[in-house]
């Protein structure tokens, strides 16, 4: 085997330190779902330790969302191009770095700032990882093997990342959220040198940066004109100014990308309904699902009185609900198809989201939080399996890659919007709730619980629409056969850019 073979990933015989890769590339994995999990326990006592405002504090999650989201695609390209091992260690690197400067975050604009730069290595970080499992184990069944325990670190990870939040933020600080990462990403970094071989792709390095430029910053002029909406109300010139702001660049991106040659994001992939679905489908989940976790914490922290610890204990059987509906989709995807278990799935999510209208200040977590978390994770764990599989039916080889990568873009992306938009709407009806009640914005006691609880409302009231609209997206625009499910479902194992993180 010559060196120009291994650097392009092109060889003829096993790669003998590849399980010991796969390790590597798990470990990696596990850092970034833990990440996502730890954060979410974490955010409550961080708020309170930097004095973020209520209306500020989404910008933890969607700085990460929006930077990972809206720079994914690009780092799929880099990683290609400039070496798949190379930039897994440089995404690791700055994933270690990026959280030792969130851990040690003296303001909330140094923590925003952390977070979107853990965002950016993550996007780097994540296809550059499968795209090594891909190149790595060239043999179908070992391959197999190989995503199967990728997968299986994306689902237990966030049960493991719930408790370790719990423990970290309750027995030591919440910055330890954040640390953890920094001695599990160098020991990966080291280890990946000696361990993970090197490949590239061949072809066309041109990477379209303005289409980088316009996606991004249109999404986060976007965020931050739903945030300034609390904040100066919906008619001030400011809220308007950003989200005309936004809708241009928006607009250019997309003509930018029906004219250059090199295009980050082909409008050729949307033109399939089935996948039209399928992205729909992930986006409005996204921004059903992101902002339940939200507000959800923060009403079992803050009004139900849990610890952190268990706090973390109490999401474990969304993580259950998930791995296990995601077994059985696996198995029925073959027979039924992935239509009805997509459909069905975002509409089982949606009675989940609506039973959590119905939470008090008083009321039972086993009668009203629990159940309401089963029937959303499992309806979950059923749409994404056959979600992830849909996304890639009747699309080339060439656009394999950015079109599975699209299912996790796109769930960043409506995390994002769906996260500031609902913390925007929360807080509104929570200060109209204390103006009726001649309250203050500090009240404490009943009338400041009772209008926070008519904020959760609200949220989990548009969270149940916005993924309503998901279920009715895929039964009207998914029309895929079963066999081609099962077609798609093999391809996902051979793109370099599949992404199956849920978020929890």
């Amino acid at each position: 085997m010559t060196d120009t073979d291994a650097l392009h990933g092109d060889t003829s015989e096993p790669d003998p330190k590849r399980w010991w890769a796969l390790a590597v590339i798990a470990v990696a994995q596990l850092m970034v779902v833990l990440d996502a999990t730890v954060v979410n326990i974490a955010l409550p006592s961080a708020q309170r330790a930097l004095h973020i405002s209520t209306i500020n504090r989404q910008w933890v999650i969607t700085a990460y969302t929006l930077a990972f989201g809206g720079l994914l695609l690009l780092g799929g390209r880099i990683a290609d191009f400039a070496g798949r091992k190379r930039i897994f260690i440089i995404g690791l690197l700055g994933f270690a770095f990026a959280s030792a400067l969130g851990g040690l975050a003296q303001n909330q604009g140094m923590l925003y700032a952390a977070r979107a730069l853990q965002g950016s290595f993550g996007a780097l970080m994540a296809p550059s990882a499968l795209s090594l499992l891909t190149v790595t184990f060239s043999e179908a069944h070992e391959r197999a093997k190989a995503f199967a325990v990728y997968g299986a670190i994306a689902g237990g990870g966030s049960a493991i990342g719930l408790i370790m939040g719990g423990v970290l933020t309750q027995y030591a600080t919440w910055r330890w959220c954040l640390l953890v990462n920094v001695p599990i990403g160098i020991v990966a970094a080291v280890a990946a040198g000696p361990i993970v071989r090197e490949s590239r792709a061949h072809g066309d390095t041109h990477y379209d940066l303005p289409g980088v430029f316009t996606a991004t910053l249109g999404l986060v002029a976007l965020v931050y004109g739903f945030t300034k909406a609390d904040q100066d109300g919906w008619s001030s010139t400011t809220t308007i100014g950003l989200i005309v702001v936004a809708v241009v660049l928006l607009a250019s991106f997309i003509t930018i990308e029906l004219k250059t040659k090199h295009p980050l994001l082909p409008m050729r992939i949307f033109e399939d309904r089935n996948r039209g679905g399928s992205f729909l489908g992930s986006f409005m989940a996204g921004v059903g699902l992101f902002g339940m976790f939200l507000f959800l914490t923060y009403y079992l922290q803050g009004t139900l009185h849990y610890s952190a610890l268990k706090c973390g204990i109490a999401y474990l059987p969304f993580s259950a609900g998930v791995i296990s509906a995601a077994g059985l989709a696996s198995k029925w995807l073959p027979k039924y198809g992935p239509r009805p278990l997509m459909g069905t799935g975002f509409l089982s999510c949606a009675i989940g989201m609506a039973w959590l209208t119905r939470i008090g200040i008083h009321t039972s977590y086993w009668i009203h939080v629990m159940p309401a978390q089963l029937i959303i994770s499992i309806g979950l764990g059923f749409a994404f399996v056959s979600l992830s599989s849909t996304a890639l039916i009747g699309v080339g080889n060439h656009d394999a890659g950015v079109a599975s990568a699209m299912v996790n873009t796109t769930q960043q992306v409506g995390g994002s919007l769906g996260t500031a938009l609902l913390n925007t709407f929360a807080a509104s009806a929570t200060a109209s709730f204390l103006t009726l009640h001649h309250a203050t914005h500090h009240a404490t006691g009943t009338i400041g619980q009772q209008a926070l609880i008519t904020g959760y409302h609200r949220v989990f009231t548009l969270c149940s629409f916005a993924l309503l609209l998901a279920s009715i997206a895929c039964f009207s625009l998914v029309q895929s056969k079963k066999n081609h499910a099962v077609s798609a479902a093999l391809a996902q194992q051979s793109s370099p850019l599949v992404i199956g993180d849920l978020p929890a």
